[in-house]
C-alpha cells in the first residue's frame, strides 16, 4: 500500500454508515476534478454497497454536472444486455437513468448477446475506449471497488491469470470461481491509472483479507492489495471488516 501518495482507512458503525461516507467520498472526487479540470471520470463497481452509494448520490448529487462525466465499469459480467446481473443495467437503474448523462459518456461492456459476442472481443473492445479515454485524459477520477472475501477486486481473483496481468488493462476472464464464469474486467494496471482509489468493504468475512492487503500482501495471493490511486487511496469499512486491523484508539 505504500506506492500510493495517501492512503486512508476510515472505519464507519455500520453498513448504512458506510455507504453514506462512500457516496460523499464520490460527490467529493467528482466535484473537485470538475472545479480543476472541468470534467471527471468514474470507474462504477456493483455489489450491494456499490449499488446502494449510486442511490444515495442521486438524491445528494452535490453540485456534480453529469454532462461532463463519463462512466466505466471495474468489471462486468459477461452475460445478455437485459440480465439482472450486469453491472450496468444495475448503475442505470440506481443512478444514470435519472440524472442527465451524455450517452457519449457512459462506456458499458458489450452484452453477451451483442455486437461482440465473444468475450476476448468484447474485451478487445472495451480496451479500445478505456485507451482512448487514457490516451487524452491520463487517468481516471475515481475507482469505486468493492472486495469479496478472499479479497478480489473487479472479477481480479487470486492466483489467476488476470490478477497476474501487468501490461493489458482489460482482459476477458472466462473461468471465473465465482459465477457466472465469464466475465471482463480491468486490471491491477488499469486500476492504478486512477487518481483516487475508493474501496468500499464491509461485513466480519472479508476481515482477514482487508488486514491482509492493508498489511501489503501480494496482489496475486489477495488482489486488493494491488489497488492502489495515484494521489489517494482510501479503505472505506464498517467496523466487521475492520476487525482484524490493529488501528490506534
Amino acid at each position: 500500500m505504500s506506492e500510493s501518495a495517501s492512503d486512508t482507512v476510515e472505519v464507519h458503525i455500520d453498513t448504512d454508515s458506510l455507504i453514506a461516507a462512500a457516496a460523499t467520498r464520490f460527490v467529493e472526487i467528482v466535484v473537485a476534478a470538475q472545479e480543476e479540470r472541468g470534467t471527471a471520470s468514474v470507474v462504477l463497481t456493483g455489489g450491494g454497497t456499490g449499488i446502494g452509494l449510486l442511490e444515495l448520490v442521486r438524491k445528494s448529487p452535490g453540485d456534480i454536472d453529469w454532462s461532463n462525466v463519463d462512466f466505466f465499469w471495474g468489471d462486468e459480467r459477461f452475460v445478455p444486455a437485459g440480465d439482472a446481473e450486469r453491472n450496468d443495467l444495475q448503475a442505470r437503474q440506481a443512478l444514470l437513468d435519472h440524472v442527465p448523462v451524455d450517452p457519449a459518456r457512459v462506456h458499458p461492456v458489450a452484452a453477451s448477446d451483442g455486437e461482440y459476442p465473444d468475450p476476448i472481443e468484447a474485451a478487445a473492445e472495451y480496451s479500445t475506449a478505456v485507451h482512448a479515454y487514457l490516451a487524452e485524459h491520463g487517468s481516471f477520477d475515481l475507482h469505486l471497488l468493492g472486495m469479496g472475501g478472499e479479497g478480489h477486486i473487479n472479477s481480479l481473483f487470486p492466483h489467476t491469470d488476470a490478477v497476474r496481468e501487468e501490461h493489458e488493462l482489460v482482459v476477458a476472464v472466462t473461468n471465473s470461481p465465482k459465477p457466472p464464469p465469464v466475465r471482463v474486467t480491468l486490471t491491477i494496471p488499469a486500476i492504478r491509472r486512477t487518481r483516487h482509489v475508493v474501496l468500499v468493504v464491509g461485513g466480519a468475512a472479508k476481515a482477514d483479507a482487508v488486514a491482509e492487503a492493508i498489511s501489503g500482501a501480494s496482489p496475486v495471493d489477495i488482489p486488493s492489495a494491488g489497488a492502489v490511486g495515484l494521489e489517494s487511496t482510501t479503505w472505506l469499512l464498517d467496523q466487521d471488516a475492520a476487525s482484524a486491523l490493529q488501528l490506534p484508539d
